[in-house]
């Protein structure tokens, strides 16, 4: 199925986990895909999607400033004449205690997965405002945007101000055919996930690896871990037409984990 024939796709933290599954399933259904990250890495997804016969551009760039932002931006324009979709993905996280927590912690979290979805879908709109196509802007949040964790309050007032960001922008573009929507994976089998179990493994009992992830799986109703198959899926739903109608949601997909 090519829902996305001649529609454009710009994502962020595209490199790998999440962002790269994202990327391949709007590569298989039919977008021109810019795939953006800070490390070079990125290249390679580009290079995997063009190999299976997609159509792929990657993108060096830093979220946190204006002038890469734009640029990245140009870069989609350029290559593919136009900005459809959107996807606000990159983001980092530590995990310490509130009296180890350092400044500048507290400043990298906040500006990747805060100010830097703000700058992404500000710059994205302004595109699609200027070609009249209306457009799908989509923002990664978190399960800390419905409660914060131990050991994360800088990430969890992260991911709840993407639930502001989101909210307040889809009231904006509402009648301009533009959709602002987030979404809040659980525990999914990513690199992140795998520098979680073993931090909060450490802090929170000397788990040894693998052992607090396999725990924290069984308080999940569906008893597994989440894939980046089952985040692309609602990515690309709410990116498509069937979700014309949905705006200003943010979804879980998460097995159940949060019901709210």
């Amino acid at each position: 199925m090519k829902r996305f024939e001649e529609k454009t796709v710009v994502i962020t933290g595209a490199s790998r986990g999440i962002g790269a599954v994202i990327a391949k399933r709007f590569a298989r259904e039919g977008a021109n895909v810019i795939v953006s990250a800070n490390e070079e890495s990125v290249e390679v997804v580009a290079r995997n999607i063009s190999d299976l016969g997609g159509k792929a551009v990657s993108f060096v760039g830093d979220v946190t400033d204006k002038r890469s932002v734009v640029e990245l931006f140009d870069t989609a324009e350029k290559a593919f004449g136009t900005v459809d979709v959107s996807v606000q993905n990159a983001g980092v996280i530590t995990i310490a205690r509130i009296e180890d927590m350092t400044e500048s912690e507290w400043d990298r979290v906040m500006a990747v997965n805060t100010k830097g979805v703000f700058l992404c879908a500000q710059e994205a709109i302004a595109r699609m405002r200027k070609h009249k196509r209306g457009g799908r802007i989509i923002n990664t949040a978190s399960g800390q945007a419905r409660q914060g964790f131990i050991y994360t309050p800088h990430y969890a007032a992260s991911k709840m101000g993407v639930v502001g960001i989101t909210q307040s922008l889809a009231k904006e573009v509402a009648t301009e055919n533009i959709t602002v929507n987030a979404f809040c994976p659980g525990i999914i089998e990513t690199d992140m996930w795998a520098y979680n179990d073993e931090v909060w493994g450490k802090l929170l009992g000397n788990y040894a690896p693998g052992e607090l992830m396999k725990e924290w799986v069984q308080g999940i109703p569906m008893k597994r871990a989440g894939s980046g198959e089952d985040v692309a899926g609602l990515v690309t739903f709410l990116a498509s037409e069937d979700a014309a109608y949905i705006t200003g949601q943010t979804i879980n997909v998460d097995g159940g984990l949060i019901m709210s």
